[in-house]
């Protein structure tokens, strides 16, 4: 169950970074229309994902949040070709230990 839910949360990540991603790319540099209409359509599959998770609204979204630090670090890295500094990985990895605590912790 947690390794699905984390396959959603990398799932919802990388179409919000990538649907942003292809619309910056359309109004930021000037790409072709297609770009902006990709990254709508991206977007709009973001919107449904985190829907497949099994916990309520807010903790799915803040759980998530720390999700999207860590992918959003690792797409500058990777796509930018912007290197995380240590403080970068450290926040990151800081987030990510919120998404465990938040989704994952044993309840009473």
């Amino acid at each position: 169950m947690i390794i699905k839910s984390i396959a959603y949360f990398i799932l919802a990540g990388l179409c919000e970074i990538g649907g942003g991603y292809f619309i910056w790319l359309w109004l930021r540099e000037n790409k072709p229309i297609g770009y902006g209409v990709a990254g709508a359509a991206i977007l709009t599959l973001y919107g449904v994902i985190p829907t497949l998770q099994q916990a309520n609204f807010g903790r799915v979204y803040a759980a998530y949040g720390g999700i999207f630090i860590a992918l959003s670090i690792l797409w500058g890295w990777k796509i930018d070709g912007v290197a995380p500094d240590r403080f970068d990985l450290v926040g990151a990895f800081i987030a990510l230990i919120g998404v465990a605590v938040i989704m994952y912790w044993p309840r009473g």
